[in-house]
């Protein structure tokens, strides 16, 4: 596996775990993260570079924020789950883009 990714896989980890502690001090909602993470990732796909990407490419763009998302809505209890179960749940969810039929 290439270095770069298990260094991703790390920092996602890092930025759920980061977005569970805010929720358990009480300074955000699950609600107010998942909502930052669709408006991100609306805004990743809304980008101008995605009119020539391949579905994989956008979906690869929106990939984090789709799986942040899931691990904010999966959490509980100081659990996150681990990266292959959260990336197995985007891949399962993951909606159709318009021009794939």
């Amino acid at each position: 596996m290439n270095v770069a990714n298990i260094q991703l896989e790390g920092l996602y980890l890092a930025i759920a775990s980061i977005n569970e502690m805010l929720v358990k001090k009480g300074l955000v909602s699950r609600e107010e993260i998942d909502l930052a993470l669709r408006r991100a990732e609306q805004n990743a796909l809304g980008d101008y570079r995605t009119e020539d990407m391949s579905p994989a490419e956008r979906d690869a763009m929106a990939f984090p924020a789709r799986l942040l998302a899931a691990a904010n809505n999966s959490a509980g209890d100081d659990f996150i789950p681990p990266f292959s179960e959260l990336a197995k749940l985007v891949g399962q969810t993951k909606d159709k883009y318009p021009d794939q039929g």
